[in-house]
């Protein structure tokens, strides 16, 4: 495995401690001015929760793909505890604050929205102009090299291709948090001239993107990103950063189909839907060597029911 891609791919994790007092304060002192008109996904405070995720994140980067460049964890003004990643890895890595990627739009400043945050961590100084992007509950579980995210340049885009034109008058999942994430894929595939009968649903894993691509259009878009940014928690207008990257280089042309499914996404809720065997069968899945991503969603409540789910991460990350 090369130990430096030619040209060099970053990856980029955002992160946030929701506990912490002075992040707390400012949140739920917006949420009070903000009032009760909030989308019940946005106001979750398990989407602020840490537990070791970004931890875990980064030992699997060490693990697995040693060849990434440098490493940008995206933070509310707080420093994570990096003391058990490997030197090698922590001194390539790099913590940014909000401040840095809002300079010019800091009235959108403070945000707990993260599809906000997605709209600007292309604007990273010196980020490279292709990366990988990481929420802190994606991991890598097996070897990756450069060519299973970018072939000859182009983005390996993993997911399917969805008809979610029934989503679009359905005022009952509109208002359900369990599908904002539908809609703003496809806020963001109508921007990019898809339309919900035929649209890409990006899967939850590593996102492989171009820096310049985003670039361009938030040039393109800027009335589009403004608004994006405004929000300081999740709403159902807003378009995932994503979703638009990919569907522009669908558009172009200019991306790849991941060959097999090679990932896997354990959601919120999945513990209570599904016998706890079922669910422990399914982390054992992720210690398989066909298996590259693993993506847990609230690991607090995962934990309550399968008490060993860590021993489980710590063996599909190679720990």
């Amino acid at each position: 495995m090369p130990l430096t891609p030619t040209p060099p791919i970053d990856a980029v994790i955002t992160w946030v401690d929701g506990a912490d007092p002075a992040h707390l304060a400012k949140r739920h002192a917006l949420m009070a001015q903000q009032g009760q008109g909030l989308h019940a996904n946005g106001t979750n405070p398990h989407r602020w929760g840490s537990s070791d995720e970004v931890v875990y994140c980064l030992r699997s980067i060490a693990n697995n793909a040693p060849w990434l460049r440098r490493i940008w964890v995206v933070t509310d003004g707080q420093i994570p505890d990096l003391t058990t990643i490997p030197a090698a890895t922590r001194a390539r890595v790099t913590i940014v604050d909000h401040r840095q990627i809002f300079r010019g739009f800091d009235e959108c400043l403070p945000t707990f929205n993260s599809l906000s945050i997605e709209s600007m961590v292309w604007r990273i100084p010196g980020l490279s102009d292709r990366f990988l992007y990481f929420n802190d509950d994606v991991f890598l579980t097996a070897p990756l090299s450069p060519d299973d995210v970018f072939d000859n340049g182009k983005p390996v885009l993993r997911g399917k291709w969805v008809d979610y034109s029934d989503l679009c008058d359905d005022a009952g999942k509109q208002h359900d948090p369990a599908f904002l994430n539908h809609y703003t894929q496809m806020n963001a595939a109508r921007l990019a001239g898809f339309q919900p009968r035929r649209m890409w649903a990006s899967a939850h894993v590593v996102h492989p993107l171009r820096r310049s691509v985003l670039a361009a259009l938030f040039d393109r878009h800027i009335a589009e990103f403004r608004s994006n940014i405004g929000h300081k928690f999740r709403d159902l207008g807003q378009f995932q950063p994503m979703a638009l990257h990919n569907h522009t280089c669908i558009r172009s042309g200019n991306w790849m189909a991941a060959q097999v499914k090679d990932y896997l996404h354990l959601r919120s809720g999945a513990v209570i839907d599904f016998p706890p065997e079922e669910v422990r069968a399914f982390l054992r899945r992720s210690t398989l060597p066909e298996a590259k991503f693993l993506c847990v969603n609230d690991l607090p409540q995962v934990e309550a029911v399968l008490p060993d789910t860590r021993d489980w991460i710590e063996r599909a990350i190679g720990a």
